[in-house]
């Protein structure tokens, strides 16, 4: 669960990013985040991660409460987090496979663990064909996809998708977001997606949180197109 009471930030600047947020995302939802550039999406996102902490209020991810968490719980605080970055931040040295495996490396999981996990995540996001594959030699929607692999193989308990499909083109952008929606459907992960294609929110519907100027504008549930 993600929980925001009362959350204000400010920048050393001075600047006000975000005023006074009070928000709630249960376990299991689906929810798409989206505002114009300079809106308090990024700050958002960086108070999740534990990147900056809030100035004024309570923030609460997965359990853990980020206004007093101790630097040392930071670490595992981010495993039970998988992000999905624009520009995909793959190692351009290491193959499909060893891309995705990394994330459970860097965790100390046990051999066997990785070798029965990282077959099956890559299989999930279509890629098994793939896994000796280096990212140079992937399409655009390809490495994403290895991206979301990567975010998924530690079994998070919550994906943030940060403008997932800004470097893909439109079919592979709405084959990353269906993708996403299978993952929630299925494992019942929780999901928060950047986004500024209004497009792909319209298409897919569900729940809609507009931040406009460091607050919330909007947040209600709304039809998508792929339901008629």
């Amino acid at each position: 669960m993600v929980e925001f009471r009362n959350v204000s930030y400010t920048y050393p600047t001075g600047q006000h990013a975000l005023n006074h947020i009070n928000l709630k995302i249960d376990d299991g939802e689906f929810a798409f985040i989206v505002g114009a550039n300079g809106a308090g999406k990024s700050t958002l996102i960086k108070l999740i991660l534990r990147e900056l902490t809030a100035t004024e209020g309570e923030v609460t991810v997965n359990g853990f409460n980020l206004s007093k968490m101790k630097k040392r719980m930071i670490p595992k605080l981010r495993r039970t987090i998988g992000v999905v970055f624009q520009d995909f931040r793959l190692i351009p040295t290491m193959n499909v496979y060893d891309n995705v495996a990394f994330a459970l490396r860097v965790t100390d999981a046990p051999t066997k663990y990785l070798r029965s996990r990282v077959p099956y995540v890559i299989g999930l996001v279509g890629l098994t064909q793939k896994a000796k594959s280096y990212p140079n030699d992937l399409s655009g929607g390809e490495q994403q996809r290895v991206a979301l692999a990567r975010a998924l193989v530690a079994d998070p308990d919550l994906i943030i998708a940060d403008e997932p499909t800004g470097n893909v083109d439109p079919a592979r952008s709405f084959e990353i977001v269906d993708l996403l929606k299978s993952i929630n459907d299925t494992a019942g992960t929780t999901v928060m997606m950047v986004t500024h294609q209004h497009d792909l929110v319209k298409y897919f519907g569900g729940r809609i949180i507009n931040i406009n100027s460091g607050t919330i504008a909007f947040d209600e549930v709304i039809g998508g197109a792929d339901e008629t």
